[in-house]
């Protein structure tokens, strides 16, 4: 793959200053893209990255928003696309967990996960599509108008009990993305998904750093290693960039095998 694949572009990566959203804000610059490095609350850790991005010659700027406020989203791709003048990619990345027992999961938990997973999903592809209709194709920087790339999980599939609000949220960005990628097509917009399976972020750092805990997670992954955010960020360069030109509408998994349901392989 071309190592300037995403050269003179422009990528919003939400949710980045940490985990999988950093490995790929990073891994955009690196590509040759400019970067903007959504947070929420996290300003220092985002202008670490941003700072690093610099120092290594890449473009990047550090954008405050909440993604599931429908304001807050609109005066982030305003900021965006005052500091670089457009956008090519979007990578919905944002998210969270409030976990319970399903009996026991109150409303304000339930609303707040879908709000963040799926609704600010919604907005920031809504506004995204916006643009990239607006400007249409610049064959000069890449053969499609834009690409959204929407961060879903395992679990889009996958049941999970305790985690209802996670799973459902993450099965109704399968359905978002399925049907906005039907839609905007026409426009030469691709949209497609990565489902990270087990990866090693602060957000199951309770499932990698506990040896017994790790153990039990190897047994759900036949490749037998637990994912880097790296790993996610090299799939994201890739669908992101013109080499995955004709991949429109598919969820790709990352996974170590997690979705091949390896408790089935003996009986």
């Amino acid at each position: 793959m071309n190592t300037k694949a995403l050269q003179g572009q422009v990528a919003l990566v939400t949710g980045a200053s940490s985990g999988i959203g950093k490995a790929i804000a990073i891994a955009f610059a690196e590509a040759g893209a400019k970067v903007g490095v959504n947070y929420r609350s996290s300003a220092e850790d985002a202008e670490q990255i941003v700072s690093g991005i610099r120092e290594k010659g890449g473009e990047a700027v550090a954008l405050q928003a909440n993604v599931a406020k429908e304001d807050q989203v609109q005066r982030l791709f305003s900021e965006l696309i005052e500091t670089y003048g457009t956008i090519d990619i979007l990578v919905n990345n944002a998210g969270l967990q409030k976990d319970a027992n399903f009996i026991d999961m109150s409303l304000e938990d339930w609303q707040l996960v879908i709000d963040v997973n799926l609704t600010g999903q919604f907005l920031c592809a809504r506004e995204a599509a916006k643009e990239f209709i607006r400007r249409g194709v610049v064959e000069e920087r890449s053969c499609a108008a834009g690409k959204i790339i929407c961060i879903s999980s395992v679990h889009e599939k996958i049941p999970w009990a305790t985690h209802a609000n996670y799973a459902a949220s993450k099965g109704g960005i399968n359905m978002l993305m399925r049907t906005i990628a039907q839609e905007l097509a026409p426009h030469k917009i691709r949209v497609n998904s990565i489902a990270p399976g087990a990866i090693k972020t602060p957000i199951n750092r309770q499932d990698w750093e506990n040896e017994e805990a790790k153990a039990e997670l190897l047994n759900l992954i036949p490749y037998q290693r637990i994912g880097k955010p790296e790993d996610v960020a090299r799939m994201a360069v890739w669908l992101a960039s013109d080499d995955s030109d004709y991949v429109v509408g598919e969820t790709l998994f990352i996974d170590g095998g997690m979705m091949l349901y390896p408790g089935f392989a003996e009986g």
